[in-house]
């Protein structure tokens, strides 16, 4: 933007002032097909008045259904000439979908092309299509509408937290607040050349043409739909990028991850691109450090994070400069915010908490959209006073994060609802449960066997939650990558915390048409009883048929070896407890004033005794891995170890000291009594709770 002139008040006036500055600059290219400034703002000029000839009014709505190509960007401009706000739709959507946002939206008209119209028709836009690839549009009087920077500039559909996806209102002061954060941010300027590989329906792609068309700089369309198309050649990518010398672009994990990859493996990397940003879900520091490194230090790489009711992106974190600690793996950098955002963490009383607490991500600022079309409910819920803010008005995201003491937001996860502030128990009980899965997912991705994981909290029967972890093994993935030992892997390495209770070995994780996690497509693991151990008989299939049947034969030999070593212990400890008796408890032992016809039995008491001992021994020695795989927390597992130890190995000491004492020395009585009987009772309490309690596989 020149210095002297005036801030825009509609978006569009970007692009305006573009055409003005280098009419003759290409503003889109998609393939061999571009259009210069000029002729992108000369067409949107005369399809403006085509649509408020046809009915668009200043202040209504019009949804844009076009493929990829240049003309998707003519007629967004269109309809924000003509003082309207548009509604991206995505042509091959879902039916569902498309009839949901076309009811929700009730748009005045539906701009496509003829071979999307019949399937649009159907969904609901009879009587409003406006088909764009007939004839040339005759040049019409038209008298431009003025635009207030409050007016509704687009409707993003967003499935957020609140179910069927729901339309966030977008003003043009958001959209212009972000671009002038992207723009300081990013370093845009009329040389780059910025890539588009997002779909129509998604935020980031109306913030990849603002950025680039209202910096002056060129809009390259990838021709594939890397976000859509799960057949598109990721190999195709870096070649595009050198033809068209990209120089900025935008990933999400997904294809981050597959573009890391690709280069890991001898790719050509991405000569030229100086800035790539990636966003949309949980990215690791790990991950983001190896595509800095696969990429050079030419390159910033940026973990954005955002969303749509906050107009796309909120905070960023660059990795170039930054030093990495150990566990990097573990934890998600997000950043410090843009120019104009305010970031929050919030407790459960809807108060910023100190440095280094969980809590729910807030965002604030002049990206804050309106709320919901036709939501009020939800746009009361999750945008709510806040004092604290200057503004008076936070977006409670649903998202869980800590503030570093370096200022830096980490992001830990995403809660199922919104967290607060509805209550103090409810807002604690989640923010536990959400921290307990991202600390587990961490470690599970952690596992040099494991490419890809994810922690999710399900609910198998109405009331019961549980942690399930799901990994993705590396390539030739060594012994150990199997469900069972991972399950047990990740009990040893969260002791004192909660484990998944399954651990699933999966292909890849399922994906929504965002490309996100589909929690919902997640394999559920399988009952307990079909996940035995596999039998040799069986030839080394597991019997149990779901995905969850991961006990396997690391499992049975671990088992059975422990088994052994305690089978052959205990009577070797038992005899050692025989030779002991008559040295520590003399005369304790003796049958000589006990009938002889009752000397088997007691005999064979003492032999049992001494077993007892030696199997309480042998247990304490060998017992605690099975204890532990049971998922209890780690206080309760070693309290019952002991406690199952002293149950058997007590009543050799005890017994044989009964029969020493006189009935009537009531010092030494009282004294065993609480020496050894009472610390059998309680002993037994901890075993029936221990039996009683569920698994920690999920905070209480």
């Amino acid at each position: 933007m020149v210095a002297d002139e005036e801030p825009p008040a509609g978006l569009h006036e970007l692009v305006e002032r573009q055409a003005r500055r280098a009419p003759q600059a290409v503003a889109v290219r998609c393939g061999a097909a571009e259009l210069t400034y000029g002729e992108l703002d000369a067409r949107a000029d005369r399809l403006a008045a085509h649509l408020a000839a046809s009915g668009l009014a200043p202040g209504g709505r019009a949804a844009v259904a076009l493929g990829r190509g240049t003309e998707v960007y003519v007629a967004l401009l269109a309809v924000l000439k003509a003082g309207a706000a548009f509604v991206p739709l995505e042509p091959t959507a879902p039916d569902g979908l498309l009839r949901h946002v076309l009811a929700d939206a009730a748009p005045d008209l539906v701009l496509t092309e003829e071979r999307h119209g019949d399937r649009l028709a159907d969904a609901g836009a009879a009587g409003r299509l406006l088909c764009l690839d007939g004839p040339d549009l005759p040049e019409r009087g038209f008298e431009r509408p003025e635009v207030a920077p409050g007016d509704l500039a687009c409707v993003f559909y967003t499935s957020g937290s609140t179910g069927l996806p729901a339309g966030a209102l977008v003003e043009h002061r958001n959209l212009l607040a972000a671009y002038a954060g992207w723009r300081e941010v990013y370093g845009l300027a009329p040389e780059d050349r910025i890539l588009q590989t997002a779909s129509l329906e998604f935020d980031v792609f109306t913030a990849d043409w603002i950025r680039a068309l209202g910096s002056g700089a060129t809009l390259v369309v990838t021709p594939f739909n890397l976000t859509l198309d799960r057949t598109a050649d990721l190999g195709a990518l870096p070649a595009l990028v050198v033809q068209e010398r990209i120089t900025v672009m935008e990933l999400n994990v997904r294809t981050a991850r597959r573009l890391t990859a690709l280069l890991t493996e001898g790719g050509t990397g991405l000569p030229g691109v100086r800035l790539v940003t990636v966003g949309a879900e949980k990215w690791y520091l790990d991950e983001q450090v190896a595509l800095q490194r696969l990429l050079g230090d030419f390159t910033r790489v940026l973990n954005v994070y955002g969303l749509a009711e906050a107009t796309v992106d909120s905070t960023w974190f660059e990795v170039r400069g930054t030093a990495t600690a150990e566990g990097a793996e573990r934890v998600s950098l997000v950043g410090r915010p843009f120019p104009g955002t305010r970031v929050y963490v919030l407790g459960p009383t809807g108060a910023p908490v100190a440095t280094g607490r969980v809590g729910e991500i807030a965002v604030a600022g002049s990206g804050l959209t309106r709320g919901y079309l036709n939501r009020p409910a939800d746009t009361a819920r999750r945008f709510v006073r806040a004092d604290f803010d200057p503004d008076g008005r936070v977006l409670l995201t649903g998202d869980l994060g800590l503030l570093r003491a370096d200022g830096v937001l980490e992001f830990v996860g995403r809660a199922a609802t919104v967290v607060g502030p509805l209550g103090a128990d409810r807002a604690t009980t989640v923010t536990t449960r959400v921290t307990a899965a991202a600390r587990a997912e961490g470690a599970l991705r952690a596992h040099p066997a494991v490419r890809e994981a994810a922690v999710v909290e399900v609910e198998p029967t109405p009331g019961q939650r549980t942690l399930v972890g799901y990994a993705v093994p590396t390539r030739g993935a060594p012994e150990g990558a199997d469900g069972w030992s991972l399950t047990q892997y990740l009990v040893t390495e969260l002791r004192g915390h909660s484990a998944p209770a399954a651990v699933i070995p999966v292909p890849e994780l399922p994906r929504t048409r965002a490309g996100k996690l589909d929690r919902a497509a997640l394999p559920l693991p399988a009952p307990p009883r079909h996940t035995a151990p596999r039998s040799a008989k069986a030839g080394g299939r597991a019997r149990g048929g779901k995905a969850g049947g991961t006990a396997g034969g690391g499992r049975r030999e671990a088992d059975g070896s422990r088994g052994c070593a305690a089978a052959a212990l205990t009577p070797f400890l038992a005899f050692v407890a025989w030779l002991l008796t008559d040295r520590l408890y003399p005369g304790a032992t003796d049958l000589s004033a006990v009938p002889t016809g009752y000397h088997f039995w007691f005999g064979l008491l003492y032999l049992c005794e001494d077993l007892a001992f030696g199997g309480g021994l042998a247990f304490l020695l060998l017992g605690l891995p099975a204890l532990l795989r049971q998922g209890r927390s780690l206080p309760l597992t070693l309290l019952t170890h002991v406690s199952v130890f002293w149950l058997l190995a007590s009543w050799w000491p005890q017994d044989n000291l009964y029969r020493l004492t006189s009935a009537t020395d009531w010092p030494r009585e009282t004294a065993l009594v609480y020496v050894f009987n009472v610390p059998l009772m309680l002993a037994a309490l901890v075993v029936v709770v221990f039996l009683f309690r569920r698994p920690r596989t999920a905070p209480e």
